[in-house]
């Protein structure tokens, strides 16, 4: 007797027994499958209890849901936001953002490999990297022909979210220790159009070991050559303290380091460089600068550039914020 005349004659059993069965004009299906037991149900019931996982994160992927960026509290920390193009904080970010967009996209003076991969740091914390990180995000999603990655890559303290009033969730960490590291399921997308975060994901007592993990070489080389036409920004740890920060600078194509006027020391900075020698290009951004003579652009603040590829070349920039 096959399952399906088995599954017939029970509940002919139970008719029998007085138990009232419920009508429908659906007819009775059944499901045969290796991996799952017989299931019985009526209409499209069993299709939804053999997929239960599909109710949340596939609902919100069909739908490109997007979470909402509360831009009030954006600007009440003093970041920039897309309802304030032509803030001071704007036309800053503008200049410092234009020479990294070129190497990205390969239209700078020379070929960037793997431009697309930005890494911001410092030489210690509170110097003002997750600050920059946000802002050029923010401000490289504004551009018309631009779409950005933001990955909150300082797994030890992992602050980008909590900038935008995001609550934690599945990240970088938990893409790492899948074996697809897949990230489509884990991409916060906002409501800033070219803008998607990746957060740092689930705390890990071994997240040291795993930036610097062949798992994380291999994601990164996937980012860059999958997502050629996106910029990815990495908010990383201090170089100083940590050394996962200098693992994910030997594959970045540029690196910002950040520098806070009247606190980071020239000897730090020095230091810091030396461990990003190998990145072919590099800008340094002076954080918190107060007004000075070089008030050239009418905004209290001024720029100098040098600007080259290798190793004693840097780029600099003051940003008075």
């Amino acid at each position: 007797m096959s399952l399906i005349e088995q599954a017939a004659k029970r509940l002919e059993q139970l008719r029998k027994t007085g138990i009232e069965m419920p009508e429908s004009s659906a007819p009775l299906e059944t499901s045969i499958s290796p991996s799952h037991n017989l299931q019985i149900g009526r209409g499209g019931e069993e299709s939804q209890k053999a997929n239960p996982a599909r109710t949340s994160a596939d609902q919100g992927t069909d739908q490109e849901s997007r979470v909402v960026v509360d831009f009030s509290l954006l600007e009440s920390a003093g970041y920039l936001t897309p309802t304030k193009p032509k803030s001071q904080l704007a036309e800053e970010y503008r200049v410092i953002k234009r020479p990294l967009i070129s190497n990205a996209v390969g239209k700078g003076s020379a070929l960037v490999e793997q431009g697309n991969l930005i890494m911001v740091t410092s030489a210690l914390p509170g110097e003002g990297k997750t600050f920059t990180a946000i802002n050029l995000a923010i401000s490289m999603a504004m551009e018309m022909d631009t779409t950005v990655m933001l990955v909150d890559a300082d797994v030890s303290k992992p602050s980008v979210l909590k900038a935008f009033g995001f609550q934690p969730g599945r990240g970088l960490l938990d893409a790492l220790l899948e074996d697809s590291l897949d990230l489509s399921d884990k991409l916060i997308k906002t409501n800033i159009e070219k803008l998607t975060i990746l957060s740092s994901g689930t705390m890990h007592p071994r997240a040291t070991e795993l930036l610097a993990s062949e798992a994380m070489v291999r994601l990164l080389e996937d980012m860059a050559s999958r997502y050629q036409d996106r910029i990815i920004i990495f908010d990383s740890p201090p170089l100083l303290l940590t050394t996962e920060a200098r693992a994910l600078a030997t594959h970045m194509g540029q690196i910002v380091l950040v520098a806070a006027a009247e606190q980071t020391m020239h000897s730090q900075v020095k230091q810091a460089l030396a461990m990003i020698e190998s990145c072919p290009v590099k800008l340094l951004v002076l954080n918190r600068a107060q007004p000075g003579p070089l008030d050239r652009y009418g905004y209290g603040y001024g720029y100098g550039y040098g600007y080259g590829y290798g190793h004693d070349h840097e780029q600099h920039a003051n940003q008075g914020h």
